[in-house]
This record gives C-alpha cells, sequence and structure tokens, in this order.
C-alpha cells in the first residue's frame, strides 16, 4: 500500500510578474509584416506580431508604446541591404 503526503508550503511574499503576458499585449503596438497589416486591414484577417501576438489590427499603433518583446527581436534581426533607389 502506497500512502501519499501533501506539504504545506510557508506563506511567502508574492512578487508581481513584470512579463509581458497575453493580458499586456493589447496595451503595445506590436511589429508585423507591413505588406500583412495591410491585407488585414482590408481583409480583417489576423496577423502575427514578431512576439507572436495574433491579432486583426484596428488601432492606431502611434497611440501605445512598441510591445519590447517585438522591438528586441527586430533590432536582432539582420539589416537589409539599401534599395539604391
Amino acid at each position: 500500500m502506497t500512502v501519499s503526503s501533501t506539504k504545506i508550503l510557508p506563506e511567502s511574499e508574492v512578487t508581481p510578474r513584470l512579463s509581458h503576458g497575453d493580458g499586456d499585449h493589447e496595451r503595445f503596438s506590436h511589429y508585423a509584416d507591413k505588406n500583412k497589416i495591410t491585407e488585414s486591414y482590408v481583409t480583417g484577417s489576423p496577423v502575427r506580431a514578431l512576439c507572436g501576438k495574433v491579432w486583426v489590427p484596428s488601432r492606431d499603433p502611434k497611440k501605445y508604446p512598441v510591445c519590447p518583446e517585438c522591438k528586441e527581436i527586430y533590432e536582432g534581426l539582420p539589416k537589409g541591404e539599401p534599395s539604391g533607389e
């Protein structure tokens, strides 16, 4: 016969989680492919941001701060060649 026991952990102070979980995504503007964003405005189809958020763009992104995850990923991408135009 197996007997299991439950341990009760002592209470500890709760530290707020300062990550950008799902709820925070709504408070930021996100980076995504410009053509897909334009298409989404026309068709209403969702797009995926660099950070992984999937949404249908509908608000002015200039009214919100840039998503820190998107910004970090974008800054880590290799720079493209100048178009020469």
